[in-house]
């Protein structure tokens, strides 16, 4: 999560949507006083400063509670989502690869631990209110990226410049060579929230 008072902008971090990358070029752009709290695994070149009460992940009504009213309406906010299969396997192979070298994907599926991420961005009681501004896409992120960085008056060149935790997923095929129909369902369950806001579709 980072909130920069020089730009004056909330960035509400969602999991598997390449948050760790936006929060990598970011950091290098924010002010001393802004906040940016710690990433798992650490990164080099990410500097966490000011964070505390603050943690990675962070939902945006923790968020708001903390800072007040005053500074929530008046600073830009987004976050970023992702397909729900893409980002369910982005998980597998996440966990997999850092600290579950043995576990398989029908056992991922079965633990039922997703990322599942409309609760980071909408309203506790009513989860079809979204909090922020906008909700970035990452199918077309650099594009996205791009709008959202030109109106925060933030310098972008196209690309982040890192791509963090890719090298966990070693499997590149498309989502849908991957899942079975009865994997695919698996999700569509549990991501009804998500599918239904975003027109998601398998």
């Amino acid at each position: 999560m980072i909130i920069s008072h020089k730009y004056r902008f909330i960035f509400v971090k969602t999991a598997k949507t390449a948050g760790t990358s936006i929060e990598v070029f970011l950091s290098q752009h924010c002010g001393k006083s802004d906040i940016l709290t710690p990433i798992a695994p650490p990164i080099e070149s990410h500097t966490p400063r000011n964070h505390a009460g603050f943690y990675n992940h962070i939902p945006a009504h923790e968020i708001r509670q903390i800072i007040g009213t005053q500074v929530w309406d008046s600073y830009f906010k987004f976050c970023v989502e992702r397909n729900p299969w893409d980002k369910v396997l982005s998980g597998y192979f996440f966990w997999k690869n850092w600290k579950f070298e043995n576990m398989t994907f029908e056992r991922y599926l079965a633990n039922g631990v997703f990322p599942v991420n409309y609760i980071r961005y909408t309203e506790p009681d009513n989860p079809q209110q979204i909090m922020v501004n906008e909700v970035l896409r990452y199918e077309q992120l650099t594009e996205d990226l791009g709008r959202t960085f030109k109106q925060l008056g933030i310098p972008f060149s196209g690309s982040l410049g890192v791509n963090a935790k890719s090298e966990f997923r070693k499997d590149k095929r498309h989502y849908r060579d991957i899942y079975t129909t009865e994997q695919a369902a698996i999700v569509e369950k549990a991501f009804s929230q998500e599918i239904a806001m975003h027109g998601y579709r398998f």
